[in-house]
């Protein structure tokens, strides 16, 4: 899964996410990666491996979820992909 979406702090948005680690995970979170854009570091991009793609889909849908972002203060309804491995390697 991948996740763009525009934060209005990152401290106040990492607590809520770092708070959240453990329902993630009984959720079927996996992994996690948290980067920005170059251009924007309140822009943030996330990428997630979940147990499957319907787990996910479930998880995102939740209003428990919900609320975790609005108290993070998600700027904005966030762009979500979810994708299914194809390829994978190190360079």
């Amino acid at each position: 899964m991948i996740i763009r979406h525009p934060v209005e702090d990152y401290n106040r948005w990492k607590k809520e996410f770092d708070g959240f680690l453990e329902k993630r995970r009984a959720a079927g979170e996996r992994t996690f990666r948290v980067a920005h854009l170059t251009t924007d570091k309140n822009n943030h991009c996330l990428m997630f491996d979940w147990d499957g793609a319907a787990i996910a889909k479930r998880f995102l849908d939740s209003s428990e979820l919900a609320a975790v972002m609005k108290r993070a203060g998600v700027a904005e309804k966030p762009e979500v992909y979810i994708a299914e491995d194809l390829v994978s390697g190190r360079t």
